[in-house]
């Protein structure tokens, strides 16, 4: 039964009216700090922690519930005769219920606070008690998150004053895993500013943003969690229509987003459009309808159910292009009214706004699960640099051919590995993905080029005159010949291959120009 409570939270939502039901229902409450003045001020009677363990606060709050009187409250066993002995000898009384929420570490790094200040939102006394009531829940409630406050009131009212002991199990589950989402928060900054790169122990956190309906296949369970490194992604976007995202929905959608900040907004309007987390067709243009319809005329048999993704605002003239096929997502910055009222013709299309969108020069941290393990590693957020490329070739790429070549580059390196991509007047022709060999890569994407221009009424495939850009070098020269019997004028490339004399040499001998940019950029 519930007889004493200690509430001590940075976030108050739902304190007072939660604070208020505690106390019509007989139980004594204990509080510190900003919580107890915040209780004392709505006229609910609250006990000090400072009188309960005879101690003032100290060292500007650091010091307050570090305290046996605290600590003895919340890890005596109910029915151990020791305890209870021990608790009678120093006059400890029982802590039965614990309200918790930790400072707000996270938020403090996320607005880019000076070092001092992320240091004193390191919450100490905070996790100490959580934890301690988390081991002893067999007698203690823990709450760590005000959505809980319900759930324990409920409880309390039908159970006269008490809580299932399901309950409490379940609520020191997530008290523990709220402590060692906040302590690898911490243990990041601290990597962040010490620039570890692989510290000797990690741990991965976020918070729960949707129970999903299932994962990659219906058998798999699923969850999409929010990281707590403070970086914008796909699942701060606002949803204004449209199912409700599935794991495949969320994968894909992050695909096309990732791929679409490759593009700022100061190069024109850029549209994505990604089919099974693959880019097939990419466009930049002075206005986003022809972006769009240049992307799509790169593939348009794919880009059936794909997901669209764009840096500027949709209007209506974009609208209407893009309600002619099937779309599953459309993610944007913002949209005008007339746009909406299109897309709102179309009931399961997902209209998804991130705004501002990601930087992505933002360093952040990639993970993928091995059985048995974590792979770890730094994101791939280099871009082509123009200082750092190099002409091995006689021919030198024409200004057009180098801007479609930095153009093709970004958009493989969001391709998977092997990755060809084919390029022409700042829009793909021709994507050839995920092959076990590159020149498999390039006759795929030479093909959907030739499929693309059957489906225009066009003669000759769309990679005709095109440039072309590999996510790593040619082993063999055997591409460099595909690419240019394609029609291809220009190549951008890794370089590195220990058969890079002869792949020039066959560029040379075909009249191509070739960039080397010393950047591979394998996407598995």
């Amino acid at each position: 039964m519930i007889r004493r409570a200690l509430l001590s939270v940075s976030d108050k939502t739902g304190l007072i009216a939660f604070a208020k039901a505690l106390a019509h229902h007989g139980i004594e409450i204990l509080s510190t700090g900003g919580t107890s003045s915040a209780l004392k001020k709505e006229g609910i009677a609250v006990r000090d922690v400072s009188d309960v363990t005879g101690f003032p606060e100290i060292m500007d709050g650091r010091v307050k519930t570090l305290h046996p009187k605290i600590h003895g409250g919340l890890l005596s066993v109910r029915n151990n005769v020791n305890h209870q002995a021990a608790q009678a000898t120093h006059d400890i009384g029982s802590i039965d219920l614990l309200v918790v929420n930790l400072y707000p570490f996270e938020a403090t790094v996320a607005r880019g606070a000076a070092a001092d200040d992320v240091i004193e939102n390191i919450d100490i006394g905070g996790p100490a008690m959580i934890r301690a009531a988390a081991k002893n829940h067999a007698d203690v409630t823990v709450i760590v998150d005000p959505v809980d406050y319900g759930k324990v009131l409920e409880e309390i009212s039908a159970n006269s004053g008490a809580t299932t002991l399901q309950t409490r199990i379940h609520l020191a589950g997530k008290a523990y895993a709220r402590t060692a989402a906040y302590d690898t928060a911490i243990a990041r900054w601290f990597d962040r500013e010490t620039q570890t790169s692989a510290p000797a122990f990690f741990t991965t956190g976020g918070v729960l943003v949707q129970t999903l309906r299932y994962g990659e296949n219906p058998h798999q369970k699923a969850a999409a969690y929010r990281s707590e490194d403070g970086r914008r992604g796909l699942l701060d976007a606002k949803q204004l229509q449209g199912k409700e995202l599935s794991y495949n929905n969320i994968n894909d959608a992050d695909a096309a987003l990732q791929a679409l900040i490759e593009f700022p907004t100061s190069e024109g309007a850029a549209c994505v459009i990604v089919k099974h987390a693959n880019p097939c067709g990419v466009a930049q243009a002075k206005s986003l309808a022809d972006s769009y319809r240049k992307a799509l005329a790169c593939d348009s048999t794919s880009a059936f159910g794909g997901i669209i993704a764009v840096n500027r605002a949709i209007n209506a003239e974009t609208a209407i292009e893009i309600v002619k096929i099937f779309t599953e997502i459309i993610l944007a910055p913002a949209i005008d009214e007339d746009a909406l009222a299109i897309l709102g013709t179309k009931k399961n299309l997902r209209l998804l706004l991130l705004n501002p969108m990601p930087d992505p020069a933002a360093p952040h941290i990639a993970v993928k699960s091995v059985l048995g393990g974590l792979l770890v590693q730094s994101g791939d957020n280099q871009a082509p640099n123009m200082a750092s490329l190099k002409v091995p070739t006689q021919r030198k790429p024409s200004d057009h051919e180098l801007r479609d070549m930095i153009f093709a580059a970004r958009v493989a390196k969001h391709v998977k590995s092997n990755a060809i991509v084919f390029a022409k007047d700042g829009a793909t022709t021709g994507i050839g993905a995920g092959q076990m060999s590159r020149i498999d890569s390039t006759r795929i994407a030479v093909r959907k080029s030739e499929d693309a221009a059957q489906a225009l009424g066009l003669t000759e495939p769309l990679v005709r005159g095109s440039v072309l850009a590999s996510d790593a070098f040619f082993p063999f020269a055997d591409g460099v010949e595909a690419a240019a019997a394609a029609g291809a004028m220009a190549i951008i490339q890794p370089g590195g291959s220990l058969k890079d004399d002869e792949v020039i040499a066959v560029a040379d001998r075909l009249g191509l120009a070739m960039v080397f940019t010393g950047e591979r950029h394998f996407r598995h």
